[in-house]
């Protein structure tokens, strides 16, 4: 990847700019990028033209805009909750976690480069003229832009280097909405503390304090409110109830991967269960799209991370991931490569998804060094190698499933999806046509098909590129339900679920019903319109 300084486009500024609204919060998961989306919707529903910002994101949780960049995928939730169709100046920064050490950094949806934490906080120079570019762009478009913080704006040891926090909240002289998370306990002490650390300048720009979270009675925290305010001259305007998040796609994996008691319980108790395995791969990347799974009735998903965890599943999945070669060689660690050499020898499933995809062939090259490793060997239940390059391919396409995969055996379904990989997987013997999973092409109307992914001979090793397939219900009950008759188990009908713009409105209300929205706009000198 190039290494030189990102160009910011730059645009002249006729009409006065939008105004701004910024969510902070007093840590990561305090629920920042919920606030954002509800509000997004909020205002959309209000008659405003509003948009999402973030500066600087750190995620695997990628998505693809309609020109191939790579933005956060919070941010293409909270676009889609503005009603608008995301773009690279909604997150200009993009941090991919690629080793304990190093992450790669996509600056205006292309890869910069590959960096550790020192590197990266001594280019910061060169990005704050970008992520100011990139908001002022968004501001003479539209009415508001609401912009997300990253972590805290606390975190005095790094405050030199913020490109995301307080340092965009002073350049756009945007009111700040500082938000705790309640469920972690400490809610008063976090707040003050965040308000105590900031500078001056910093602390005249929060203007409210936003408690998140909250089960039971909110009229008992009021006694804290009072000393709070009395402490800071900041008052508190909004209790948000705790709130089910499970139809609304998530940041971080974290909150939702981990085991779940009460799950594996409930799918212990039925009959039995179908049983799919995940593997819990260190750099998984865009391991959301799996969360429709964690939904459906009849269903147990386990994200296993060690042989002994394995088990005889009905379906294994390998995810994507932002390190391939470091991934299979944790996969060959823990026994999981044996276990699921195995489980497909015995006929078992396997679905690859991206740099599952390629582990699932012969071999992996890296002749460019982009992930460092030379060549390392495969899984070999495909008949395809992959070799690493550094141009990044990111688009969206429209796909048709082929009936050569036993998985689903749908030809007839089509679905939107995308592509984030560096990577070009072709046959082992160049002379031997692929059985393809998919059929894809761009976009736009007309454009040509070409293949996507392999099958093996029977159909139940499976790979593709496409992310996202499992997100569309038909696709997605096909696999279950072939998975099911194979397994002898009879699958429950499918819950009914949310659609994603429901859903997005469902949260709207909720925050809109338990936020003082008349202060938030009086703040934004915005008359408050009533909203659908």
């Amino acid at each position: 990847m190039a290494t030189s300084s990102p160009t910011s486009h730059t645009a002249p500024h006729a009409a006065p700019l939008g105004r701004v609204l910024m969510i902070q919060g007093t840590s990561s998961h305090a629920g920042k990028t919920t606030v954002v989306a509800a509000l997004c919707r909020w205002f959309a529903n209000a008659g405003y033209r509003v948009a999402p910002y973030k500066a600087q994101n750190m995620s695997n949780n990628a998505a693809v805009t309609r020109h191939g960049e790579e933005v956060g995928r919070a941010q293409a939730m909270q676009a889609a909750a503005a009603r608008v169709d995301v773009t690279v100046d909604m997150n200009p920064v993009l941090l991919k976690p690629q080793s304990d050490r190093t992450s790669q950094i996509v600056v205006l949806g292309k890869p910069w480069l590959t960096a550790d934490a020192t590197d990266y906080y001594a280019r910061k120079h060169h990005l704050w003229p970008i992520v100011t570019a990139a908001l002022d762009r968004l501001r003479a478009s539209h009415d508001l832009v609401i912009v997300e913080g990253a972590g805290s704006p606390a975190e005095i040891n790094l405050a030199q280097y913020d490109i995301v926090n307080m340092r965009v909240a002073r350049h756009a002289d945007a009111p700040v909405l500082l938000v705790g998370d309640i469920e972690r306990g400490g809610v008063f002490a976090a707040l003050y503390g965040t308000h105590a650390l900031l500078s001056d300048d910093e602390r005249r720009l929060i203007k409210a304090f936003v408690i998140n979270k909250f089960r039971g009675d909110p009229t008992l925290l009021d006694p804290g409110f009072d000393m709070l305010e009395a402490r800071t001259g900041v008052p508190t305007i909004g209790v948000l109830p705790w709130f089910d998040l499970r139809d609304l796609p998530q940041e971080d994996a974290l909150e939702w991967a981990q085991p779940d008691h009460a799950r594996e319980v409930a799918a212990e108790a039925t009959p039995r269960a179908l049983d799919i395995v995940i593997a819990r791969l260190p750099r998984v990347a865009n391991l959301d799209e799996f969360q429709p799974l964690l939904l459906e009735p009849g269903v147990r998903v386990r994200f296993v991370g060690h042989a002994g965890e394995f088990g005889t599943p009905d379906l294994v999945i390998i995810p994507g991931t932002k390190s391939t070669m470091d991934d299979l060689h944790w996969l060959r660690e823990r026994g999981l490569a044996d276990r699921i050499q195995r489980h497909a020898a015995a006929g078992g499933p396997v679905l690859g998804i991206c740099g599952g995809y390629q582990m699932l062939g012969h071999r992996i090259d890296d002749p460019a060094g982009v992930e460092g490793q030379g060549s390392v060997e495969g899984l070999r239940l495909l008949p395809v190698t992959t070799e690493f390059a550094r141009e990044k391919v990111t688009r969206r396409v429209r796909a048709t499933a082929t009936n050569a995969s036993s998985l689903w055996q749908a030809p007839s379904i089509a679905l939107p999806a995308y592509e984030i990989h560096m990577g070009r997987t072709t046959a082992l013997d160049h002379q031997v046509d692929l059985r393809p999973a998919f059929r894809v092409s761009a976009e736009a109307p007309g454009s040509d098909e070409t293949p996507d992914g392999c099958c093996s001979a029977d159909g139940l090793i499976v790979g593709t590129y496409l992310h996202g397939a499992l997100e569309h219900t038909a696709l997605r009950r096909a696999l279950l339900t072939r998975s099911a008759e194979r397994a002898g188990i009879a699958l429950p009908p499918p819950a009914s679920a949310l659609s994603l713009d429901d859903a997005l409105d469902r949260l709207a209300t909720v925050v809109g019903a338990n936020l003082d929205m008349e202060a938030v706009c009086a703040m934004l000198d915005l008359p408050q319109r009533a909203t659908a």
